[in-house]
C-alpha cells in the first residue's frame, strides 16, 4: 500500500465506539494524527464506506467524528482518513495530540509514542 498520509501519527489507546447499520461496535483507537485513526475492532465494514464514531477523551468528554474508510482488516479494525472536519473537532484532536507528547501529561490513554512507517 503507498503511503499517503501527510501527518506524523502517535500511538494512542483511546476508547471509542462506532456506528454500524445494526449495531454500536466498540473500538480502541491505537494511532491518531490530525487527518485520521485506526480503530481495533470487529465489525462488518468496507473500504471507501463512511463510518460515525465517538472516541472518548481523557477529560470524559465525547468527541464525535466521521471518517472514510481507507483499509481493513476483517476481525482486526480500519483505519479512516477524516472528512468535513468542524474546527471545534480539529481543535480537540490537536488537543490530544498536544497532551500525548507534552512532558508530565502522559496517561494510561494516551502517549507520545511516534508510529514510524
Amino acid at each position: 500500500m503507498d503511503e499517503r498520509r501527510s501527518k506524523p501519527r502517535l500511538a494512542v489507546n483511546l476508547d471509542a465506539v462506532w456506528d454500524s447499520a445494526t449495531d454500536n461496535h466498540p473500538a480502541l483507537i491505537t494511532d491518531l494524527s490530525l487527518g485520521g485513526c485506526y480503530l481495533n475492532t470487529v465489525g462488518e465494514i468496507r473500504t471507501g464506506e463512511t463510518v460515525g464514531f465517538r472516541v472518548l477523551l481523557p477529560d470524559g468528554d465525547w468527541l464525535y467524528v466521521e471518517g472514510e474508510v481507507r483499509h481493513h482488516s476483517v476481525g482486526r479494525g480500519f483505519g479512516v482518513q477524516f472528512i468535513d472536519l468542524e474546527p471545534d473537532q480539529a481543535e480537540k484532536i490537536e488537543w490530544l495530540l498536544q497532551i500525548a507528547v507534552e512532558p508530565g501529561h502522559e496517561t494510561d490513554t494516551i502517549s507520545a509514542n511516534l508510529v514510524e512507517e
